[in-house]
């Protein structure tokens, strides 16, 4: 049951461009491996003490000079130096950090790369750093979130888990599930003997206590899951009734076709704003009718798709239309069928009518929604409808403990799967079964933990997680 605890390993020299290709003041090109002070000699020449080499220089040390194609500067620059194992991926480092530009970075990079360099791949540094026990899976993955992260909640709860309060978590359910799985496996070496190290009641005590932290942590992924990748607000509503208007104002931009003929938008466009701190990811539908052809049938499946999966429904409706009966159904059987998910009437077209005030009271009584009036077209009343957006997921990063959120999808299948396989353990004990079962499901428990922050990982999984990360990073 021990775990190998293996050696730093170094690895062959690597370089990438760290910051985003473009034109900028500055860029910065890092190397980490074997050899990399080494490679900085032969191509950097400091300005003072030109004497004492990057291979002699203490680490955390910074040095001013120029760089060399043989005989010709690519330019002045400044190189830092990091010794192991006191560096991000545990290895010896060095950024060089240049002007910014394209043409200058990439020469930059070819250089290092003709002097013993090879390019990185995506996220190597990172994966050098959670190989090098610098940091685990959770954490990897933490930084990868903050870089990409499109909101407040997203970045804050990114940089909580980075900090370590989920692994600190996991690596506290762990050790108890080790001391667990070891008691049973000294019963099992001791079979013959009939000698239990720890009684049946003090195993079920500990075996509801894991299932109710992890149940916990499988619970606060829903909540996690809005605050990284947004909350899922389907616009919804009749042809015509303005979605795509609305969706446009809502971005600022002019990203959805608009027409006055109905029917005109066959698919699905997603995009994402930012609402005091809260990313919404909003989907505009195609028009909910009776499809007069095949593709706008197709369209209206996949609104209603999307419906399904919505944490919000904004129901559009044409606010200076005669008859709202049909719209009044049509919101009463939406909000039956999915009456775990939020839902706001947004009255559009308010500019073409002087009863709207009046209308708008009838259409939130009979179905019991809050109804906000706007006009998409002049854009009137859409801080209002963001603040009523806003204020109905506003307690969504106030639930749980942000540092101990489950955000992520694997993370999420991992901890269900750990909780399935202790509930497994807790009907073994109470059937009073043999020792192997119950500990192989204690065992299954401990991988699947495990399995998070990359104590158990195959070869695999690393590859789709760093995968995902730039070059450089």
């Amino acid at each position: 049951m021990n775990e190998k605890v293996l050696p730093p390993v170094e690895g062959d020299p690597i370089a990438a461009i760290a910051t985003p290709v473009g034109v900028g003041a500055l860029s910065v090109v890092r190397m980490s491996g074997g050899g990399v002070f080494a490679i900085a000699d032969k191509v950097f020449t400091k300005a003072h003490a030109p004497e004492v080499p990057i291979a002699d220089s203490p680490g955390y040390t910074a040095h001013f000079g120029r760089l060399y194609d043989g005989d010709l500067m690519v330019d002045e620059v400044i190189v830092l130096v990091f010794r192991a194992p006191n560096s991000f991926t545990v290895e010896n480092m060095v950024e060089i950090t240049c002007h910014g530009g394209p043409v200058v970075t990439r020469h930059v990079l070819q250089l290092l790369l003709d002097n013993g360099c090879r390019l990185a791949q995506p996220g190597e540094f990172t994966r050098r750093a959670f190989i090098n026990g610098r940091i685990d899976l959770l954490e990897a993955e933490a930084i990868g979130e903050m870089i990409h992260a499109r909101s407040e909640s997203a970045y804050r709860t990114a940089v909580n888990q980075m900090k370590g309060g989920l692994s600190g978590k996991l690596d506290t359910l762990r050790e108890r599930l080790l001391t667990s799985c070891a008691m049973l496996e000294l019963e099992l070496d001791f079979s013959e003997e009939d000698v239990r190290f720890q009684s049946r009641d003090e195993l079920t005590d500990q075996v509801e206590r894991l299932q109710c932290e992890v149940g916990q942590l499988v619970d606060s992924y829903q909540h996690g899951r809005l605050l990284s990748e947004g909350v899922a607000t389907a616009i919804i509503g009749r042809p015509n009734a303005g979605k795509s208007t609305l969706l446009n104002a809502l971005l600022g931009e002019e990203r959805a076709i608009v027409s006055h003929m109905p029917g005109t938008t066959r698919d699905y466009i997603e995009e994402c704003f930012v609402y005091d701190k809260t990313m919404f990811r909003l989907t505009d539908t195609a028009g909910l009718r009776e499809a007069v052809e095949e593709i706008e049938h197709e369209g209206i499946r996949r609104s209603y798709e999307k419906i399904a999966q919505a944490d919000l429904i904004l129901y559009l409706m044409d606010i200076s239309a005669g008859d709202f009966a049909e719209e009044i159904a049509a919101i009463r059987t939406i909000a039956a069928q999915y009456p775990g998910t939020k839902m706001l009437v947004a009255a559009n077209k308010t500019d073409r009518t002087a009863s709207c005030e009046e209308r708008m009271q009838m259409v939130g009584q009979e179905t019991g929604c809050m109804v906000l009036g706007i006009s998409a077209l002049q854009q009137e009343g859409l801080d209002e409808l963001k603040k009523a957006m806003g204020a109905m997921t506003e307690n969504l990063d106030k639930l749980h403990d942000a540092s101990v959120l489950v955000t992520s999808m694997r993370h999420y299948e991992a901890l269900r799967n750990a909780s399935d396989a202790l509930q497994n353990a807790r009907e073994l004990i109470d059937r009073e079964e043999e020792t192997e079962f119950i500990a192989f499901e204690l065992r299954s428990a401990l991988d699947y933990v495990g399995e998070i922050t990359g104590k158990v990982v195959s070869e695999e999984v690393l590859n789709v997680i760093f995968d995902r990360f730039c070059i450089g990073k």
